[in-house]
């Protein structure tokens, strides 16, 4: 193994610490170190995709078992997303324009949770409507499957916010549609999946990475520090946005 890519794998294991302590896998941020590390251009998506599977996927399990996730919210979501992001995921478009548009939007928020948390950590909850859910649902899905990531990252400052969800809940809600998107955008590519040697590596640490992540999130994290970590998420997010 190679310093770059023991250089690497250790980037992508401290991201994920971040990244899962509020339900995120870490695509978009894995992506942007992947761009730095010239890591070729047709495995950056099957690495990112294949990692927010598992660091996503093991935060879904332990915040669903703690009680932080709400199905009600979740599925009219999920239902119109995974087959939109399976779709998106076989489209290669130009994306000079979308993603410094997306990348702003993200940075807003960013500055929104990291200056004022505290307007949204009490914010009264109600659940949206389902039928405004699944538009949204798949509108995230399409997201997810262009920009190789799991949706996440926009449907969280969606849920907090819309008040359609409480803090801690979005990140058993996100990490699970993270999951289901991710698993879709990756079928969507299978017919020109490859996977690199060192994908294994980049696995262990991004777990790693996401043990400590969600720990620290289930043991240790008032909703104000939450959102803060969602600010921290959103703005690392829309710096990869620009540089993948």
């Amino acid at each position: 193994m190679s310093q770059e890519t023991a250089l690497l794998a250790v980037c992508m294991g401290l991201v994920a610490v971040l990244y899962a302590s509020v339900g995120h896998g870490g695509a978009s941020a894995y992506l942007a170190l992947m761009a730095i590390a010239d890591v070729p251009q047709k495995d950056m998506r099957t690495i990112a995709l294949a990692l927010n599977i598992f660091v996503a996927g093991l935060g879904a399990v332990r915040y669903v078992r703690a009680g932080r996730f709400d199905a009600q919210v979740f599925w009219p979501f999920a239902v119109t997303a995974i087959p939109v992001a399976f779709f998106a995921g076989r489209i290669e478009l130009p994306d000079a324009v979308y993603r410094p548009l997306l990348a702003t939007v993200l940075a807003a928020a960013a500055i929104r949770y990291l200056a004022f948390p505290t307007l949204d950590a009490t914010r009264p909850v109600k659940r949206p409507a389902t039928a405004l859910a699944a538009v949204a649902g798949a509108a995230l899905g399409a997201l997810a499957g262009l920009t190789g990531t799991g949706g996440g990252i926009f449907l969280s400052p969606l849920l907090v916010f819309t008040g359609w969800a409480r803090a801690a809940e979005t990140t058993g809600i996100a990490a699970c549609f993270i999951v289901a998107n991710s698993a879709a955008g990756l079928a969507g590519r299978f017919s020109t999946l490859h996977a690199p040697p060192e994908l294994p590596i980049f696995l262990a640490c991004a777990v790693i990475g996401g043990l400590v992540g969600s720990t620290l999130s289930l043991r240790f994290f008032t909703p104000v520090i939450l959102l803060r970590a969602l600010g921290c998420v959103l703005a690392i997010a829309a710096a990869g946005l620009l540089f993948a």
